[in-house]
């Protein structure tokens, strides 16, 4: 039987496709391009956490879109999208 955690949380990182930079396969979004739940610029994401949901201009996008370190949102091919592409990333942390 798995092991559910018995209580998570989470949270949200708000920013726009034009914080990030590089093209193709490079194109990634700094953490600190990102503000929190309280509106604050963030420092880092969650080192450690059960999922995340990535959210491109409001629609919840495959696992396959993207990737994520404690300091960088990678999502090859984004630098097409428009500049004013919203972006959320939900951690969900236990």
């Amino acid at each position: 039987m798995p092991i559910v955690t018995p209580y998570q949380n989470s949270v949200r990182f708000t920013a726009t496709i034009g914080a990030g930079t590089g093209t193709g396969a490079t194109f990634a979004i700094a953490a600190t391009a990102f503000t929190n739940d309280a509106g604050v610029a963030a420092t880092a994401f969650p080192g450690t956490f059960n999922y995340y949901n990535l959210y491109l201009n409001g629609l919840m996008q495959t696992a396959d879109v993207s990737t994520v370190t404690t300091t960088t949102l990678t999502i090859p091919g984004g630098d097409v999208l428009d500049p004013g592409t919203p972006i959320v990333v939900q951690f969900v942390v236990s």
